[in-house]
C-alpha cells in the first residue's frame, strides 16, 4: 500500500512517481503520444487517404467510457474495502479471544495463553499466504508446535486447519478449567467469526470481476486513445500529442488502478499491506500477554508498505 501524506506539496503532486500509476501505464501512454506525433506529421493521412473524424462521436464515446470506468472502479474499491473490513475483523476477534482468556480464566498458565495467541498469529500468516499463494512454512514453524505445523502444512487449506486447531485447543483448555457451557458458546462464536473472515477473503479472491467486462473496457480504452489523434489533428495541430497524453493518462490510469485494487490481496503497490497487518496483530496479542520481547512493526520502504 502506498503511504504518502494526504496533503502533498505541489512538486510531489505534479512530478512524484512514487505512489503514482505512471509506472504501470507509461508504455501505453508513450505509444499513444508517438502515434499522435505520427498523425500530426502526416496530417492525419494514411496511404494517401485523409482520415476525417469529428468530435461528436468522441464526446459521446468518452462520456460513456468515463461512466463505465467509474462504475468498474467503484466495484473494485468495494472489493478492496470489504477485504480491509475482513482483516479488521480478524484483528478484533483475535484480541477478544486473548482478552477473554485473561479475564475469565485466571488459572490458565502463561504458556497456555501464549499458545492461543501464537495460534491466532499463525492463522493470520497462513491466511495471508493462502490468499497470495505463498509458502507459509517459515512463519508456521516459528509459531506452532511441530505436530500442529505438520498438520497445517499437509493440508490444502492451511488457515482452515489452523482454525480447527485453535477451536480444539481453546475448548480443551476451557474444559480443563471448568468453564461453563455459556462461556464456551460465547468463545465459539468468536472463532466462528474467524471462519467468516476466511470465507469472505476466499470469496473475494476466487470471484474476480467478470472477464468479458474487463476485456470490453480494455479494448474500448485502447481504441478510443488510438483514434483520438485523428479527431484532434485538424483543430489543434501540434498540440494534439499533449492533449492525447493527458486523456490517455486519465483513461489508462483509471483502467490500471481498477485492475490493481480489484485483487486487494496481491502485492501491487495499491493493495492491502498484509505483511504489516500480520505483524501488527502479532505485536498486539503479545502486548496483551505482557510480553517484552516484541518484534518491531513494519514501516514503509520508499513510501510502500507491504
Amino acid at each position: 500500500m502506498i503511504v504518502r501524506p494526504q496533503t502533498p506539496s505541489l512538486w510531489a503532486l505534479l512530478f512524484s512517481l512514487k505512489g503514482s500509476i505512471i509506472p504501470a501505464i507509461w508504455k501505453r501512454v508513450l505509444y499513444t503520444v508517438l502515434l499522435s506525433s505520427f498523425v500530426v506529421a502526416t496530417h492525419g493521412t494514411l496511404y494517401h487517404y485523409k482520415v476525417i473524424l469529428t468530435a461528436t462521436p468522441f464526446t459521446l464515446w468518452g462520456l460513456t467510457l468515463a461512466i463505465f470506468l467509474g462504475f468498474r472502479n467503484s466495484v473494485a474499491y468495494q472489493r478492496f474495502w470489504e477485504a480491509r473490513n475482513l482483516w479488521g475483523e480478524l484483528l478484533i476477534v483475535s484480541r477478544n479471544l486473548v482478552r477473554q482468556t485473561l479475564s475469565f480464566f485466571p488459572g490458565m498458565t502463561v504458556e497456555e495463553r501464549r499458545s492461543i495467541a501464537l495460534q491466532l498469529t499463525a492463522f493470520s500468516h497462513a491466511l495471508r499466504d493462502h490468499l497470495r499463494n505463498d509458502d507459509p512454512t517459515p512463519d508456521l514453524k516459528r509459531l506452532l508446535t511441530q505436530n500442529d505445523c505438520a498438520r497445517a502444512l499437509a493440508a490444502a487449506n492451511r488457515p482452515n486447519v489452523i482454525l480447527g486447531l485453535i477451536g480444539q485447543n481453546i475448548s480443551q483448555l476451557m474444559r480443563q478449567h471448568n468453564s461453563s457451557e455459556i462461556l464456551l458458546s460465547s468463545v465459539d462464536q468468536q472463532i466462528s467469526r474467524l471462519s467468516y473472515v476466511l470465507g469472505g477473503c476466499e470469496r473475494i479472491r476466487n470471484t474476480p470481476i467478470p472477464y468479458p467486462y474487463i476485456l470490453m473496457l480494455h479494448r474500448t480504452v485502447h481504441i478510443y486513445c488510438f483514434l483520438l489523434p485523428f479527431c484532434l489533428v485538424d483543430s489543434i495541430g501540434w498540440f494534439t500529442p499533449l492533449a492525447v497524453c493527458v486523456l490517455a493518462y486519465t483513461f489508462f490510469g483509471l483502467d490500471a488502478l481498477g485492475d490493481q485494487i480489484a485483487d486487494p490481496f496481491d502485492k501491487m503497490p495499491n493493495d492491502l499491506p498484509l505483511n504489516a497487518m500480520c505483524r501488527g496483530l502479532e505485536i498486539s496479542l503479545l502486548e496483551l500477554l505482557d510480553e517484552r520481547d516484541l518484534p518491531p512493526p513494519l514501516h514503509p520502504q520508499d513510501g510502500l508498505l507491504l
